[in-house]
C-alpha cells in the first residue's frame, strides 16, 4: 500500500488490508467481556467530550467546502455537527453502554423427547461494512452499536464529511486503546475515491454484511452491485392519516411536527391523508401553520378547493420523498382508502394514524405493511434513539433478519445450541 499525502494508490490492496485487519479484530471483539466493551464506549464518550471543540473545528472545514460546492440546505443540515448533536452522540454512547449485551444470550431452551435440550444463542454477525453520506454522527452510532454487539466495522463516510469523520475516528481509537481492545475493530476508509465502495461491497472474504445509509441512488447502486447481504431502506415516503374521529388539537400538533421538525430526514412525513369528514375543520388550520413555516403544499382537487393556494398534485408527488419543505396532501373517504393509498405508495418506512377510535387504530396497525406503524404519534419517533435502542445503524424496510430501526439485536444472528449428556441418536 502506497500513500501520496492522503491519496491511496492501490485501492484494491488497501481495502483488502482493511478487511484482513477487521476480520482479525472482529475475532477479538466477539470474545470481549461486556465490561470491556462498555469501558471502550464510555472512554470514547469521554474523548468526544474533551475533543468537542476540535470536532466542531474539523466539521466547519467540511461545511465550508460543502457550501463552496453548492450543497443544498437539507444536506448541509445533515452534515453539521452542532454542540447539541455532539451531546446526543455522547448520550448515545452512554445509552448503548447501559443496554444489556445481546451476545451470548440464550433463549427458547427446552427439552426434546430424546432428552437433549435445544435453544438459540445470539452471536455477532462478524464484520460489518457501513457506507453513508453526510451525517458524521453516523460514524459514532455505527461504531457504538457494532462494538457492543461484538462486531468489527469498516466505515466509509461521504467525501463531504472526511474531516469530521477522521476527528471522530481519532476519539474512537483512543477509547478502544484505553479499554485494551484492538483499534482495527473500527476502521475509517481514508480515501474518498469512489472505487473503495465497489471494493468494500464485494469483499466477501472479510465482510459479512453491508449497511448503506444515504440517498436512494447510493442504496440502489449498492443493492444492485453488492455480493454481500445488504440491510437497507431505499427511501422514506412516510404518511400521516388524520381520521374522522381524530382529536383536532392532536392532529394539528402531530402533522406539523411530522413534517417540519426536520426536513432532510427519512422519517419526516411526505404525504398527509385526511378523512373527508374532518378535512374542512383541520386542513385550513394546518395550511396556515405550514404557510408560516414556508412549506409548499401539493394537493388533490378536493384539498385545493378548501385551500386555494395549494399546487395541484401529480401522480409523481405521491411517489416522492421530498426531504424538503414540500408536502403532498390528499383527502380520502375513510380508513380503507387511506390504507389502500399507503400500501400503494409507501416505501414501507413509517406511517401514523391520528384517531380516538381504538378499533380503527388496531386495524391500521394490523393492515398497514410498514416497518414502523404508529397511533397518535409523529413519524419523527421512528428512530433507534427514540425507541430505546441507544442508537441505530440504519432503518431496514426488508422483511428478513431485521426490520425497522436496526439496533443491537439487528446486528447479531442466532445459532442453535444443543445440550446433552452423552446422548446419541437412536
Amino acid at each position: 500500500m502506497h500513500y501520496i499525502g492522503l491519496l491511496i494508490v492501490d485501492i484494491k490492496q488497501y481495502m483488502q488490508q482493511l478487511g484482513q485487519q477487521a476480520r482479525h479484530a472482529g475475532r477479538a471483539i466477539s470474545k470481549a467481556e461486556t465490561s470491556q466493551k462498555n469501558r471502550a464506549l464510555l472512554s470514547i464518550a469521554d474523548a468526544i467530550a474533551l475533543g468537542s471543540a476540535d470536532l466542531v473545528t474539523e466539521n466547519q472545514k467540511d461545511l465550508q467546502a460543502a457550501k463552496d460546492n453548492g450543497m443544498d440546505a437539507a444536506s448541509l443540515d445533515r452534515l453539521q455537527l452542532t454542540p447539541a448533536r455532539i451531546d446526543a452522540m455522547i448520550e448515545g454512547l452512554k445509552q448503548v453502554a447501559a443496554l444489556p449485551d445481546p451476545v451470548g444470550e440464550i433463549t427458547g431452551l427446552s427439552y426434546r423427547p430424546s432428552g437433549i435440550q435445544v435453544g438459540q444463542m445470539r452471536v455477532p454477525l462478524g464484520v460489518i461494512g457501513i457506507i453513508y453520506e453526510s451525517r458524521p454522527n453516523v460514524t459514532i452510532d455505527a461504531a457504538a452499536l457494532c462494538l457492543k454487539a461484538g462486531n468489527a466495522c469498516i466505515l466509509r463516510g461521504g467525501s463531504e464529511s472526511i474531516h469530521s469523520n477522521r476527528a471522530i475516528a481519532a476519539c474512537i481509537a483512543q477509547g478502544l486503546e484505553q479499554a485494551g481492545l484492538p483499534q482495527h475493530a473500527v476502521q475509517i476508509v481514508e480515501t474518498t475515491d469512489r472505487a473503495a465502495v465497489g471494493e468494500l461491497i464485494t469483499l466477501k472474504e472479510f465482510v459479512d454484511v453491508i449497511v448503506p445509509r444515504g440517498g436512494k441512488s447510493l442504496i440502489e447502486r449498492i443493492s444492485a452491485e453488492a455480493t454481500i447481504p445488504v440491510i437497507k431502506h431505499l427511501d422514506g415516503i412516510c404518511h400521516v392519516y388524520i381520521d374522522a374521529k381524530a382529536d383536532i388539537e392532536k392532529a394539528v400538533a402531530i402533522a406539523v411536527n411530522a413534517k417540519t421538525h426536520r426536513y432532510g430526514v427519512c422519517n419526516a412525513m411526505e404525504t398527509l391523508l385526511v378523512s373527508e369528514a374532518i378535512a374542512g375543520q383541520v386542513l385550513p388550520i394546518l395550511a396556515e401553520k405550514y404557510r408560516e413555516k414556508g412549506v409548499e403544499l401539493r394537493a388533490c382537487l378536493k384539498t385545493c378547493s378548501l385551500v386555494p393556494d395549494c399546487i395541484r398534485a401529480t401522480e409523481e408527488d405521491w411517489q416522492t420523498e421530498y426531504l424538503a419543505p414540500i408536502l403532498s396532501i390528499r383527502i380520502v373517504a375513510d380508513i380503507d382508502e387511506a390504507i389502500a393509498h399507503i400500501n400503494q405508495y409507501s416505501s414501507a418506512h413509517t406511517e401514523s394514524i391520528v384517531t380516538e377510535d381504538y378499533s380503527l387504530a388496531r386495524r391500521f396497525l394490523r393492515e398497514v405493511d410498514s416497518s414502523s406503524v404508529m397511533v397518535n404519534a409523529s413519524t419523527r419517533f421512528a428512530d433507534g434513539f427514540e425507541y430505546g435502542l441507544g442508537a441505530e445503524i440504519g432503518i431496514s424496510t426488508d422483511k428478513l433478519h431485521a426490520r425497522g430501526p436496526v439496533g443491537l439485536h439487528g446486528l447479531t444472528s442466532l445459532k442453535f445450541i444443543v445440550l446433552g449428556d452423552g446422548h446419541i441418536r437412536q
